[in-house]
């Protein structure tokens, strides 16, 4: 007996020491989906980085998308110190909604603000996916109290009601781009979601004629708002502190 508890116990503790060892990384390749995305994809990507003078994996990445604009753009760097530097732009399949933030359940509405990446999907019923953290700090406050909404992702299967859609193609190298930082260390990466791209000049036309409100003061207000942390990023090619007062608005 005291032979058979021993066996059990060698066999718990390499279990153990197994789980210890296995990296997120190795964890996430075991998934069907996500192990073929890295076989077909990985090399690629290599490619793209080394032609671009950028050294694989980047250890930190940021994610900017731009809902008028139908853009996901893709900003790494491998130490702290460093500024991002602009990888690549995927094309958004489509979109849900209309400009403005995401404030209730069911309103299709693509959220704008300051996210991060808090869930991996390599099981998603739009291929592969990674969630948003909505509702942040600010949409707690600013959204409807029972029902804001919830299950925001950057996915797959090229359609949406509220989330950031891709093709299977572009999300498998977003999700491995995403997983490989994770890894290195990245536990919270950001994802900032903007109405426009605010350097283009048409897309800003078209902003100033949307309403929100009849009197347009909280439009005005959150997209300047939100104008600030994109010129402070393009100015610096670093993230801005971003804060939310006792009044959901956004501080920086």
């Amino acid at each position: 007996m005291k032979q058979v508890v021993l066996a059990v116990m060698i066999l718990l503790g390499v279990g153990k020491v197994f789980a210890q060892q296995q990296s997120f990384l190795d964890n996430q390749k075991m998934f069907p989906k996500v192990g073929v995305a890295y076989r077909d994809k990985e090399e690629q990507l290599k490619k793209e980085f080394e032609k671009k003078g950028l050294e694989y994996p980047a250890k930190y990445i940021f994610l900017r998308s731009f809902k008028l604009d139908s853009e996901l753009e893709i900003w790494v760097k491998n130490k702290a110190t460093d500024t991002f530097r602009l990888f690549k732009s995927y094309r958004v399949c489509t979109l849900s909604g209309k400009m403005g933030p995401k404030r209730k359940e069911g309103d299709q509405q693509v959220p704008e603000g300051f996210y991060y990446i808090n869930d991996f999907n390599p099981n998603s019923n739009y291929h592969l996916s990674l969630g948003i953290n909505y509702p942040n700090f600010s949409d707690k406050i600013l959204s409807d109290q029972k029902k804001p909404g919830n299950e925001i992702y950057i996915h797959g299967s090229c359609l949406t009601i509220g989330c950031i859609p891709l093709t299977d193609e572009f999300i498998e190298e977003v999700y491995i781009l995403a997983v490989n930082a994770k890894n290195a260390g990245q536990d919270f990466i950001p994802v900032h979601v903007f109405p426009v791209k605010f350097g283009r000049t048409r897309s800003m036309e078209y902003l100033q004629g949307v309403k929100l409100n009849p009197d347009d003061k909280t439009s005005t207000k959150f997209w300047a708002d939100l104008k600030t942390a994109y010129d402070y990023f393009e100015q610096h090619h670093r993230l801005p502190v971003v804060l939310v007062d006792n009044k959901g608005q956004y501080i920086m």
